[in-house]
């Protein structure tokens, strides 16, 4: 009697081990890891771009679910240093690198933003991340010569680099001032919309 009762019991906990086994690997994460543009600034939370996009996922019973470690203010260099913490913990498939538009306006050396995007596209790929660029442009009374090249970086860092791209996360909303919030920066609640229709059509492929 003992040994059928073991022999049920292990068939039982290979059984367990299994299910469990399945769950993790169908639990899938997107990590958006940016700034005040994807952490709902001047809007309530809800209201963001980023729980838009949880929600269009949850609706289509994606296996994604959305973690935002995106925080306000945060420069590419804070990023870097938060980046490894976040890939261990939250383990991410896809990670949506959204940073470098609070170095543009604090005029911190192009260099070193570059350096920093790097970076963390190469510890995302290392942990096994799939990793989207988004691309920000920071306003004309900073100067072409600071402006111009600060865009075109984003480019030269996905092209390098074989990235999917959004070239202007908040593209077409700068155009319509009454989708910005009054400092001129921050898209409103009326905007998020259409933040995730640029993200949306480079995010879906990634997710298949």
């Amino acid at each position: 009697m003992k040994y059928p009762t073991f022999r049920l019991l292990t068939t039982i906990l290979l059984c367990l081990i299994w299910v469990n086994s399945s769950h993790s690997d169908d639990d899938k994460t997107v990590l958006v890891f940016g700034d005040s543009l994807s952490a709902s600034y001047g809007i309530e939370e809800e209201q963001g771009w980023v729980n838009l996009l949880s929600e269009k996922l949850r609706q289509a019973q994606s296996p994604y679910s959305v973690i935002n470690a995106s925080v306000s203010g945060e420069t590419s260099t804070g990023g870097l240093s938060r980046l490894p913490a976040a890939l261990a913990e939250f383990q991410p498939s896809v990670v949506i690198l959204e940073l470098g538009g609070n170095d543009g306006l604090r005029g911190l050396p192009l260099a070193t933003l570059q350096a920093n995007l790097e970076e963390m596209v190469s510890l995302s790929q290392q942990a096994g991340a799939k990793v989207l660029l988004a691309g920000i442009q920071i306003p004309p009374n900073y100067g072409p010569r600071y402006t111009e090249p600060f865009y075109a970086l984003f480019s030269e860092i996905a092209e390098a680099e074989q990235l999917p791209f959004v070239p202007f996360l908040i593209d077409g909303i700068p155009q319509q001032p009454g989708l910005m919030q009054n400092d001129g920066i921050h898209p409103r609640a009326e905007a998020q919309h259409m933040i995730l229709d640029n993200v949306w059509p480079v995010l879906e492929p990634m997710l298949q």
